[in-house]
C-alpha cells in the first residue's frame, strides 16, 4: 500500500507565507539551494530527514503555478512510470511528467477522477 509522505504549499508570496507558517505554528523552514522550493519541518527530524514523530509529515513550498494552484498532499510509489500508466488507466491525468529531484529521487503530479491534483515521489 503507498503512503502520503508529503504536502505542498502553493504560495502567491513565498516569504509571506513562509512567515506565517512559522509564527503561527513554528513550523522550522529552510530554503533548498538552486531550487525555487522551501522545506517545511512540522515535526523533528532523524539523521535521513525523516520525522522521528510516528505518522508525522513534513512538506514543502512552492510558487503558485498554473497547473499547482491547492495544497498537494504526495504519495510515495515504488514506481512512476508504472503508478503513471495505472492512473491513466483508471481515468487520471498526468499534470506534469516524472522530474528528477537532485540526487534524492524523482516527482510527478496527476489530476484524480475528480480534478484534484496529488503528487507522486519515487525515491531514488
Amino acid at each position: 500500500m503507498d503512503k502520503v509522505v508529503h504536502f505542498e504549499i502553493p504560495a502567491e508570496s513565498t516569504p509571506r507565507a513562509k512567515k506565517f507558517y512559522e509564527d503561527v505554528f513554528g513550523w522550522k523552514i529552510k530554503e533548498v539551494p538552486d531550487m525555487e522550493y522551501t522545506l517545511l519541518y512540522t515535526s523533528e527530524v532523524d539523521g535521513d530527514m525523516m520525522p522521528k514523530e510516528k505518522g508525522a509529515i513534513n512538506g514543502g513550498m512552492m510558487k503558485k503555478s498554473a497547473s499547482v494552484k491547492h495544497p498537494v498532499i504526495t504519495i510515495s510509489v515504488e514506481n512512476l512510470d508504472e503508478s503513471s500508466q495505472k492512473i491513466k488507466k483508471a481515468g487520471g491525468k498526468i499534470v506534469s511528467e516524472k522530474m528528477k529531484v537532485g540526487d534524492m529521487g524523482w516527482a510527478s503530479y496527476f489530476k484524480d477522477t475528480e480534478g484534484n491534483v496529488i503528487g507522486m515521489w519515487q525515491n531514488a
